[in-house]
């Protein structure tokens, strides 16, 4: 896991944007001008996979303060050479972990919590399908959907949340403009 480099130092709130499933130029042409400018904004930018494109993560990348992704069942080898399957990241003084599939929604939060006995929170993607969940003993496991491919939804989603002293807080749930 990484050194908690952000926001337990100065213990001060960092503000987070959590995003899966972006799968340009597939399920549209750009990601969304309201995603760029909360990715503009976030402190830190958790993407959870299905990229597709490898100017997405580029793109990302050059915007974001800091990035932590992971790669995603539609995401090439160009894509899972630079990125890996499972991300681990301390922030605010809060053990993340990240990673595309977790499996059926039947029985995640128990499957999560043995899988990752290690994480206070785990975000993850693949459904875009919202989720905001806590497993046995604790482990809270975000989706924040897709911005850009709505699928059995009534619109494209995207999470913002903070986390500062140990404390995750502000999860909001965006829906994005239908187009």
């Amino acid at each position: 896991m990484d050194g908690d480099t952000t926001g337990a130092a100065r213990g001060s709130l960092v503000r987070l944007l959590l995003v899966s499933d972006t799968h340009v130029p597939l399920r549209a042409q750009r990601l969304p001008d309201e995603l760029l400018r909360e990715t503009d904004r976030a402190d830190v930018v958790v993407h959870a996979g299905d990229w597709v494109d490898p100017a997405t993560l580029d793109l990302l990348e050059g915007r974001a303060r800091r990035l932590v992704g992971v790669y995603g069942n539609n995401d090439g080898p160009e894509l899972r050479a630079r990125l890996p399957e499972v991300a681990r990241v301390r922030l605010g003084g809060l053990r993340f972990g990240v990673v595309h599939e977790t499996g059926a929604a039947r029985g995640r939060e128990a499957r999560c919590a043995t899988l990752y006995p290690d994480l206070d929170i785990l975000v993850f993607g693949h459904s875009h399908i919202p989720w905001d969940t806590r497993a046995p003993g604790g482990l809270r496991l975000l989706n924040p959907g897709s911005p850009t491919d709505r699928r059995r939804q009534p619109y494209c989603k995207y999470m913002t949340c903070t986390v500062a002293e140990g404390v995750l807080g502000d999860v909001v749930l965006h829906r994005l403009p239908r187009h």
